[in-house]
């Protein structure tokens, strides 16, 4: 499975399921069914290596103002969310975290921001082709500690001075 390829998947299923990210984890574990697990395996690096490069300061403040406070884990299941968002919106975060204000159509921070089950898809379509569990994906783990120089989230006039465009859209 190329880049493409794995792009194509996560649009169609965020597509069909109307952006309900659950609906979107349902959606691409089906689709994922009717790989050969190789495939399934390919794409869990894809999805692995985009997750692992969003693992950055700049990104986890966004996420920050998005859903008003982030936790370690919080963070996780953005990095999942955006990568379900599909390409543009992924590369788009990753060249300018505050051009998600123009990225994204709508966000609720209630239900908008955690896509922890599109984490699992992969590893849920491969256990249920093989019986198994996904073998050691063969890519270096995230940093301890993420990409960048450290923001402190605490203070609001950093955020909205780093991330005007989202602080005057979504926290305003």
């Amino acid at each position: 499975m190329d880049e493409t390829e794995f792009w194509d998947l996560v649009d169609a299923t965020r597509e069909a399921a109307e952006g309900d990210c659950e609906d979107q984890a349902e959606l691409l574990v089906d689709r994922l069914l009717q790989l050969d697990p190789e495939l399934v395996l390919d794409f869990a690096r894809h999805f692995e290596a985009r997750y692992n490069r969003a693992y950055r300061w700049d990104l986890w403040g966004a996420a920050w103002v998005l859903l008003d406070g982030a936790s370690d884990d919080a963070f996780d299941f953005f990095r999942c969310w955006l990568i379900g968002q599909g390409r543009e919106v992924f590369e788009g975060a990753l060249g300018d975290p505050d051009s998600l204000a123009e990225l994204l159509d709508d966000f609720d921070e209630e239900i908008d921001g955690d896509g922890e089950e599109l984490g699992y898809a992969a590893d849920e379509a491969y256990e249920q082709l093989t019986g198994t569990v996904a073998p050691d994906l063969g890519i270096a783990p995230a940093p301890a500690e993420p990409e960048g120089a450290p923001i402190d989230f605490e203070n609001e006039a950093v955020l909205a001075q780093l991330y005007p465009k989202l602080w005057d859209r979504f926290r305003d």
